[in-house]
């Protein structure tokens, strides 16, 4: 199925959870902030988060400084 992520069409297997996307891209979810569809997804809720066609994602990085 496609979905968007930071903008640019991706294509996910159906079923898939956010988790799964962020594993599947090699991004560590301890920094990073997730929105799907506007809402911000609780890093506890990535596995259980599932995706559906057309879905919307934006995924920032988390950095420090001072």
């Amino acid at each position: 199925m496609q979905i968007q992520v930071n903008g640019e069409s991706r294509e996910v297997e159906a079923g898939a959870s956010v988790g799964q996307l962020l594993d599947q891209l090699r991004l560590d979810p301890r920094s990073l902030a997730v929105e799907l569809n506007l809402q911000l997804v609780p890093r506890a809720n990535h596995h259980e988060t599932q995706l559906a066609e057309g879905d919307q994602l934006e995924v920032v990085t988390l950095v420090g400084g001072g």
